[in-house]
């Protein structure tokens, strides 16, 4: 999945691309990006101190070119940005601060940037037959059976999870353009969408970019 984030945000953004992360805890999605795309730098936004902590440890050396958020997107860098992703976060979050959190990241974005968004998204009715699945398949790459059975039951307990109509919908509602489904695995779908009133071309000259803040 980042692997397939990163070749989506690189076909749109520059070479020195600033780029936002929405739920940037672990530090992974950051590491890789920042290993393949030496010349991008990074805004990671996530409500957890701990998961935050984590990814400073996973960074490294790679740190001097992420600034960590702790916090909501509200309170996050105002941009502009080239890109930004947000991969296996807003299926904890209902709708309406959903779409809060979409507008909120569409209004940080350069006109035409790529967003990638990846998350829990499963068809009207079929709820419990993909969830099912969803912990088959991790029962058949090696969670212990009770593991994935009792992650199946609270994910139908707690998560909002929409339908691929909704998620879609509520992207244009936001403000997104271009809304194209890369991604479709069991219970998870994944879109890229652009900024709306792109210029042409995209990667023209742009102003100077704000300096970049290290990790602190």
């Amino acid at each position: 999945m980042q692997t397939m984030a990163r070749l989506l945000l690189a076909e749109r953004a520059p070479h020195d691309a600033r780029v936002l992360v929405l739920g940037a805890g672990g530090g992974l999605e950051l590491r890789m990006f920042a290993e393949r795309q030496p010349g991008w730098s990074f805004v990671g936004v996530d409500p957890s101190a701990a998961m935050l902590d984590l990814a400073r440890a996973t960074l490294g050396d790679l740190s001097a070119r992420v600034h960590l958020h702790h916090g909501l997107i509200d309170g996050a860098p105002q941009g502009p940005f080239d890109a930004a992703t947000c991969i296996l976060t807003l299926h904890f979050i209902e709708r309406a601060e959903r779409l809060r959190t979409l507008e909120q990241v569409r209004r940080r974005l350069r006109p035409g940037a790529p967003f990638v968004v990846a998350h829990f998204s499963i068809p009207q009715g079929e709820r419990d037959l993909w969830l099912s699945r969803y912990a088959a398949f991790a029962t058949a790459s090696g969670i212990a059976g009770a593991q994935a059975e009792t992650a199946r039951a609270g994910i139908a307990e707690r998560l909002p999870i929409l339908t691929p109509e909704e998620d879609e919908n509520l992207l244009r509602e936001a403000g997104f353009d271009g809304v194209g489904l890369f991604y479709a695995g069991f219970a998870f779908r994944g879109w890229v969408a652009l900024g709306l009133t792109s210029p042409a071309p995209y990667c023209a000259a742009r102003p100077a970019l704000p300096a970049r803040v290290p990790v602190a």
